[in-house]
């Protein structure tokens, strides 16, 4: 085993983090308080080829693996993990037309994706069917040369604002067979939205629902074939598992950091805070923690990298232990903090309100156990 990156990967890495501290750390705070979404900024990473970090290069991709996604992703997330998340979403949408979808697909949308000209987004929870996703009741009924799309999703990254959505929609009968992913672009007649949702953090990406009524799209949408959906969306996950998990560690190392800074320079009964043992001791396991969670999100990357047989089950397992692991650790860094955490003027708040919903998307840590148990108990890990 080689922990050590490459030096190509150490420059990328080092550039994007400059790209993340100079271009996006300065705005945070206010694109989280007037729940701005920063297109021009997510433009400039594109520029990085930050849009098509795994994408091939046929069509602007930048054609990286999975590893590099990660350590892109944890540099981004570092600054502000809720613009990164969304960058990982319309890399999904991406990723999955460049893998699933038709030469013409390919050709119609990527070179466009890949500088953000178009944002992407991705549409599989609803209303009624959040972890049992393979219930979704939203239907594309075949009428000629369209499919008809009926139905609501919910919790959508980027709705409203967005230009092309990848749909899961229901062509066939019940379960995952019957599910097929569908491409529909804004402006379609019968697609609409909601309200923007007020959330806890991940305020600089809009949340929407996102509805179809008798919203008709050409069958040449459709991505893959018919009743591919539900395996598309499931690799897909694997991958935004890993993302999302790196996503995690950045904010987590963030918040280490300024933990760390505050420590020596806080002084409670007559020295800093940092020459106490029962603080010292709490850092150190935060340190440990975040070193552990970013080999579990490595490995789970270089599953998906080689293409092994148990990389779902990797993506699930790092997917788990990091989110969870690396929101203990901004809670324990919000603690050093003491009331200062607690305020605005301090990022770690912010970090922590991002941080939480990690847990939940992408499959929910419950989900992850489901996925990591099943394996468990029917063959070997």
């Amino acid at each position: 085993m080689n922990f050590d990156l490459s030096d190509d990967q150490r420059v990328f890495q080092e550039t994007v983090r400059s790209f993340a501290q100079e271009r996006m750390a300065p705005f945070a705070a206010d694109w989280d308080e007037q729940g701005t979404f920063p297109v021009d900024t997510l433009r400039e990473a594109a520029a990085l080829g930050l849009a098509g970090i795994y994408c091939s290069e046929k069509h602007g991709g930048t054609g990286l693996g999975r590893i590099d996604a990660a350590l892109i992703f944890e540099e981004l997330s570092a600054a502000c993990p809720s613009t990164a998340a969304y960058l990982s979403i319309h890399n999904m949408v991406a990723w999955m037309i460049d893998t699933f979808g038709s030469d013409d697909q390919r050709r119609h949308y990527l070179p466009r994706m890949m500088p953000m000209d178009i944002l992407g987004s991705y549409c599989l929870t609803e209303p009624g069917s959040g972890s049992d996703a393979a219930s979704l009741r939203t239907s594309a009924v075949r009428d000629g040369d369209h499919y008809v799309l009926n139905g609501t999703k919910a919790f959508i990254s980027g709705g409203s604002e967005t230009d092309i959505y990848v749909v899961m929609a229901r062509t066939g009968g019940d379960g995952p067979n019957g599910i097929s992913a569908i491409l529909v672009e804004d402006g379609t007649p019968g697609l609409s939205f909601g309200k923007k949702e007020r959330k806890l953090g991940w305020n600089s990406q809009p949340t929407t629902t996102v509805t179809f009524d008798d919203c008709r799209v050409p069958v040449a949408n459709l991505l893959g074939e018919e009743g591919e959906g539900f395996k598309i969306a499931m690799r897909g996950l694997d991958g935004g598992r890993v993302n999302i998990g790196a996503c995690s560690l950045g904010g987590a190392r963030a918040c280490l950091d300024q933990a760390r800074a505050h420590m020596r320079e806080r002084n409670q009964f007559g020295r800093p805070i940092s020459d106490f043992q029962a603080l010292q001791f709490r850092l150190a396991d935060m340190a440990t923690e975040l070193d552990a969670a970013r080999l579990m999100v490595w490995r789970a990357a270089h599953a998906l990298d080689t293409a092994q047989p148990e990389a779902t089950q990797h993506c699930a397992m790092a997917k788990r232990f990091a989110t969870d692991v690396c929101f203990g650790i901004v809670d324990h860094a919000l603690q050093l903090h003491g009331g200062y955490g607690y305020i605005k003027e301090y990022p770690v708040e912010r970090f922590l309100r991002d941080l939480r919903v990690h847990r939940i998307l992408e499959g929910t840590n419950e989900i992850m156990r489901v996925i990591i148990a099943r394996r468990l108990l029917t063959g070997n890990l």
